[in-house]
């Protein structure tokens, strides 16, 4: 997910939470993005973590005093300020909400957090006591109000042995929640969209099923795009390897019956509907309701097809709604999904090659198509599913 984040300069500010430890990981992760990630840590983190742990993973220097030897030429408070194009402080503690709120400058991180015009994304960790006081609360607001994000805190136990709100956000949903930051045009503001993703299982008896190698990758990667620009995003997801992005609402479907009704449900709300779920063709005529045992005796099942839930869902939607298939295709890739296109009433269609080494489905990438009724079909090559799903963005904006 290189794209969300690459060339991009992150200020990250690290305060005085027992889980300083965690922002490591953070500022490693983001930097293997190609992300230039400079750390600031106040006082209070540098007794917990060394400065020294972060110019490792980032390769950059660490700021931990204002005046200090240590701040050299292009990362003074003013220029990071008007350089950096996303401040992430994580863990954010009640200290810094509270000075952040308040306009207190009394070291370089808050400082600085005063001289910035780019976005500010809180990741707050703390006591769950410290959390819900109506200090920390009203801080909070306030800055929400002026525009500043936050991602968490978690539920859970923290480190003095409390349970409650205030553990530090799982990483994955800090870096979903800072792609979101980075993305500056949300074109889609004020849209809904409704994505399937991931397989479905069939149930053959009590333990086993019928699947297919579906990941959810490409649900994901869509979901969190249309976050990214500004949509209300509903997954109804089947039981997929990933899970998807923090922001969205997921509504769970195993079997293609109950992803159907999900989809049935809502497809009146959404101004856009994307099926990028594996959806299975056809379910088992009759459960057992029993394990199967082993026998020398051949064992027969008898399918029966599932209703198809993408071409339902055009069939009802509303006026000014845009309806996406995918295509997944082993041979005559751009044939087939253009008569897909036609017969499913669809405003537009992905198509994917499947099966051999660069396979679509369950992978990172894969060789893809768009088609809409009147265009010829585009080829986007061997493409990364981020890029995909911005490229497919890119193309609903511009349908009639």
């Amino acid at each position: 997910m290189t794209l969300y984040y690459a060339d991009k300069t992150i200020v990250l500010g690290v305060c005085g939470s027992v889980a300083a430890y965690r922002a490591c990981d953070l500022a490693s992760q983001l930097t293997q993005r190609n992300a230039t990630v400079i750390t600031a840590m106040t006082a209070s983190a540098q007794c917990l973590v060394c400065p020294a742990s972060f110019e490792a993973v980032t390769g950059q220097p660490v700021i931990t005093e204002m005046f200090g030897p240590r701040v050299v030429p292009g990362i003074e408070h003013i220029a990071l300020a008007q350089r950096a194009a996303l401040f992430l402080i994580a863990p954010a503690t009640a200290n810094i909400l509270a000075k952040a709120a308040h306009g207190i400058a009394d070291d370089w991180l808050s400082t600085t957090l005063l001289a910035t015009d780019a976005p500010v994304l809180f990741a707050p960790a703390m006591n769950p006591a410290m959390w819900r006081h109506p200090a920390t609360q009203d801080n909070v607001t306030l800055l929400r109000n002026r525009g500043a994000l936050f991602v968490g805190p978690a539920s859970g136990t923290v480190a003095c042995g409390d349970t409650g709100v205030g553990r530090l956000a799982d990483r994955d949903a800090i870096l979903d929640a800072l792609a979101i930051a980075l993305h500056a045009d949300k074109d889609f503001a004020g849209k809904r969209v409704l994505i399937t993703s991931g397989p479905n299982h069939e149930p053959i008896d009590p333990v086993r099923f019928i699947g297919n190698r579906s990941s959810g990758k490409m649900g994901r990667a869509l979901a969190l795009e249309a976050l990214r620009r500004g949509a209300e995003v509903c997954v109804v997801s089947g039981p997929a390897e990933t899970t998807p992005p923090a922001g969205a609402e997921v509504v769970a479907a195993s079997t293609a019956a109950a992803m159907y009704e999900a989809v049935m449900a809502r497809v009146d709300k959404y101004d856009i509907i994307i099926a990028a779920a594996a959806v299975a063709d056809f379910r088992l005529e009759q459960e057992s309701g029993e394990k199967i045992k082993r026998g020398n005796d051949a064992v027969t099942m008898t399918l029966t097809p599932n209703p198809d839930i993408i071409a339902a869902a055009a069939a009802k939607k509303r006026p000014g709604c845009k309806v996406v298939g995918f295509a997944a295709e082993s041979h005559e890739v751009v044939n087939n999904a253009a008569e897909k296109l036609r017969r499913k009433q669809l405003d537009m269609i992905v198509a994917n090659t499947i099966g051999g080494e660069n396979s679509a489905i369950g992978g990172d990438a894969g060789e893809a198509w768009i088609l809409t009724p009147n265009e010829p079909a585009e080829s986007l090559g061997h493409i990364d599913k981020a890029a995909l799903a911005a490229r497919i963005f890119d193309r609903i904006h511009k349908l009639p």
